[in-house]
């Protein structure tokens, strides 16, 4: 050691004990700053449009954290080109709204920001306060002509069995996602109470028979409502809104010929998007797909808002037209870029349509959209499931979704399904113990969760550990007896221990299952017909 490196060395150590302590607590000052430094460098930018899908120039956007108060919230203004920029953000889940003179505010759903991210969200100003200002056109006419329908008996399917089952069951749920659940808590019973008791004094009130009418709607009771707005109609027969009442209490009930009646009667004089919506909601009913789809068309010319647009596009994608499907779903997510079930329905039309990569890329984006909404990882885990492998990706957006919610029994299994699926297969220990925590922990929430039990017998026969396997795997069987592949496997685990009598019994359960199950499926595609339809410049579609 040289002479001035010991020189340097008892220079330090001769400090005065102020100037060390004076350094310690420098350094004990610039580690947390540092560190902040590190994890506040995520950024979030985007383009606001207005209605028509121009930039909007001068909007404000507003950014808070969601766990802060809002005079803890960040503003940025739009430049000439209608973009907005924030940065130093941490990870977190935020809010957002656009503001501008003319409009009403345009709140989205929270969005989640990861570490170090740079995430961009588009935004779409809020209706505006004058109403001359007009409203989102679809611009031009559709590239796509429906032309009729056919049986699907004889119709084949892209890829294995698990993949055609897995698109139709898709498909089906997208289309719920248009339809609100049935309103179960009653309104004030005072004001029902109060209702019928004035269209009970008073039977020749227009007002009373209407009003009763309408909140008995509002509770799900369509039924009970029909009889009131029924009197209101034979009192006032012009008044519209009594008549548009009746019939959707006419749907909802169930009658869906005297609902189609009223409705045609009602577009006689009424030209109005509601109208036709609710005829295509009736004529699907009825079993002429064709007549509904161009209703739901209809509605969505005279009115392109976000539930025309989707109800539309979800007609589209029941019936096997994903390519106009994917039209009329873009067009939507362009009008209403915050609308987490449009990006769903893209999604799930690229995945009907082949395009597995773009449809996990949509449901992604939802995700991110939404982060507490459970919708876009429950479609994200079920398209999940018909793929060979899991991707970093997936992974993540399913970690989220455990994350966010760790009592939700299927967050924690498509998490442990995304695991396990990722490369390298199989996975190592460490991976192997995180998945049957995840699955153990699922089954625990929901015990008739059967694919979770499927999945943990299959993650312990993997392992060799065939006792525990079984158990898994009767576990699964008890709570859905017609999980086919639980008893096959389980048949293999039996044979396996030497018990061929019981090997042999679940192979025949086995095949009872999978023999409903085909009846089933063969039923069901009687039931949903495919449209035949053309692209404009472009041949025909292949049936499918």
């Amino acid at each position: 050691m040289t002479n001035s490196v010991v020189s340097r060395k008892a220079s330090a150590l001769k400090l005065p004990r102020f100037g060390r302590v004076f350094l310690v607590l420098c350094c004990l000052a610039l580690c947390p700053a540092l560190a902040i430094a590190q994890k506040e460098n995520a950024s979030l930018s985007g383009t606001v449009r207005d209605g028509h899908g121009s930039p909007a120039a001068g909007a404000t956007v507003h950014l808070q954290a969601k766990d802060k108060g809002p005079s803890e919230g960040s503003t940025a203004q739009t430049d000439s080109k209608g973009q907005y920029h924030f940065d130093g953000l941490h990870e977190g889940v935020y809010l957002l709204f656009t503001s501008m003179p003319g409009y009403e505010d345009s709140k989205i759903p929270p969005v989640f920001i990861g570490p170090n991210e740079s995430k961009s969200v588009d935004l779409t100003l809020g209706t505006p306060k004058n109403p001359d200002a007009g409203q989102p056109q679809f611009y031009d006419q559709p590239q796509f002509t429906v032309a009729g329908v056919t049986d699907t008996t004889s119709l084949g399917g892209h890829g294995s069995d698990v993949v055609v089952r897995t698109r139709e069951s898709i498909a089906k749920e997208t289309v719920s996602l248009s339809k609100p659940a049935p309103n179960s808590h009653s309104a004030d019973s005072a004001i029902e109470q109060e209702l019928r008791s004035k269209a009970t004094r008073d039977p020749a009130s227009f007002e009373a028979n209407h009003r009763l009418g309408q909140l008995l709607i509002e509770e799900g009771k369509a039924s009970d409502a029909i009889p009131f707005l029924d009197r209101a109609s034979q009192l006032k027969p012009e008044d519209y809104g009594n008549s548009y009442d009746l019939a959707l209490a006419n749907a909802d009930a169930g009658n869906y010929a005297q609902a189609r009646d009223q409705a045609k009667a009602l577009l006689a004089t009424h030209d109005k998007a509601e109208v036709h919506n609710l005829l295509g909601n009736v004529e699907e009913k009825l079993g002429d797909p064709l007549e509904a789809v161009r209703q739901y068309q209809r509605a969505a010319e005279l009115d392109p808002s976000e539930t025309y647009l989707y109800d539309w596009g979800s007609e589209l994608l029941l019936h096997h037209a994903p390519e106009p499907a994917i039209e009329v779903f873009t067009k939507g997510n362009h009008l209403f870029p915050h609308s987490v079930r449009m990006l769903i329905g893209l999604g799930a039309a690229s995945f009907a349509h082949g395009s597995d990569e773009e449809a996990i890329t949509r449901l992604c984006e939802a995700s991110d959209l939404a982060p507490d909404d459970p919708a876009p990882y429950l479609f994200l885990g079920k398209l999940l499931r018909a793929e060979p492998t899991s991707s970093p990706r997936i992974v993540e957006k399913l970690r989220r979704f455990a994350t966010l919610k760790p009592g939700n029994a299927e967050a924690n299994y498509y998490y442990a399904v995304a695991l396990w699926k990722l490369p390298p297969m199989p996975p190592d220990r460490a991976r192997l113990t995180q998945i049957e925590s995840l699955l153990r922990n699922a089954l625990r929430l929901d015990p008739k969760l059967a694919a979770a039990g499927l999945q943990l017998g299959v993650l312990y026969s993997e392992a060799g550990r065939h006792p525990d396997a079984i158990s898994a795997y009767q576990g699964a069987v008890a709570a859905n007896p017609q999980l086919g592949e639980a008893h096959y496997r389980l048949a293999q685990e039996y044979r396996q221990i030497g018990q061929t009598d019981k090997a042999k019994e679940e192979l025949r359960l086995y095949a009872d299952c999978e023999k409903k199950s085909a009846e089933t499926v063969e039923r069901e595609r009687h039931e949903i017909p495919q449209f035949v339809y053309t692209l404009r410049d472009q041949p025909s579609p292949e049936a499918h």
